[in-house]
């Protein structure tokens, strides 16, 4: 996390309330998402947990004393995922998937490597591909493997992948 810079408006108190004026609140809104993808792009996450969210150094600012508003966090996650930027997880939206990379980025870094390192036309489980030896150095190591998995429907979408279930293991065939 050392190498993560915070925005300017990490320590402008009026940034953690959620402005009235539309033009303002949509600046802030804009702001408020590309900090959220860049911390979880840092810190090589994928999953927002909303009440943990809050609790977290990048929704409080002690430095500042301020703290973001669970309905200031909703509104926020509304206008990403309008944006394509989160999915919800579940109906209730206490989870969201955060695209900091969208399914069909990772599907075609996925597919790259397949490509480049002649695993294409073979099977690969979903363990060895977020935890193998092979991929311990991608961009898509350590991937959530819920994540993987609508990666991996978006290659399949495109005719370039198939899933397939296999002794209670998942895996891909990329072709």
């Amino acid at each position: 996390m050392t190498d993560f810079e915070w925005p300017w408006q990490y320590s402008f108190p009026p940034f953690f309330t959620l402005q009235p004026t539309l033009a303002t609140r949509e600046k802030q809104l804009d702001a408020w998402s590309n900090l959220i993808l860049n911390y979880y792009r840092a810190r090589k996450e994928y999953v927002l947990d909303v009440a943990e969210a809050l609790a977290s150094p990048l929704f409080h600012n002690k430095d500042i004393s301020r703290k973001l508003s669970a309905d200031a966090l909703r509104e926020i996650l509304k206008s990403m995922s309008s944006r394509s930027q989160v999915a919800w997880t579940d109906k209730q939206q206490t989870r969201c998937y955060v695209f900091w990379r969208s399914p069909e980025e990772w599907g075609k870094l996925l597919y790259d490597w397949a490509d480049a390192t002649g695993h294409l036309n073979s099977v690969c489980t979903f363990y060895e591909l977020v935890q193998g030896d092979d991929t311990a150095d991608t961009e898509f190591a350590g991937l959530d493997v819920d994540l993987l998995r609508l990666s991996l429907q978006a290659l399949e979408k495109q005719g370039k992948a198939e899933l397939i279930t296999f002794d209670g293991s998942e895996g891909v065939k990329v072709f």
